[in-house]
């Protein structure tokens, strides 16, 4: 990359940065529902009963990952991430790192 096209480039704005976050969260998210959907499993949702503790159908699931992963492509899109933006590629995968320990610590009990 040249001189000039380091001043070309536009710097990405702050929520760009919380976009590509919550991109990387939906985008993880979507994977363990979609997975037991498919494969017929019974996983929990925020449409269970309680919330996120309950059990939803397979159905539910697939459609649940949908969102999530149609969510997460718009996010990224809106984020502007590319891998040029080293900043913004760490903050996708913080989002990913993060969303992935969270449903492992929550979802540690149900798998048993």
């Amino acid at each position: 990359m040249t001189k000039t096209d380091k001043l070309l480039e536009k710097p990405m704005k702050w929520y760009h940065y919380i976009a590509g976050f919550f991109a990387g969260a939906f985008l993880t998210n979507g994977v363990p529902h979609f997975v037991n959907g498919i494969s017929g499993n019974a996983f929990p949702t925020p449409f269970a009963h309680p919330p996120g503790q309950g059990l939803s159908s397979p159905l539910t699931n697939v459609l649940w990952a949908l969102f999530n992963l149609v969510a997460g492509y718009l996010l990224f899109r809106v984020s502007k991430i590319d891998s040029k933006s080293k900043l913004g590629l760490f903050i996708f995968f913080v989002g990913m790192i993060l969303i992935s320990i969270m449903g492992s610590i929550t979802f540690m009990d149900k798998a048993k």
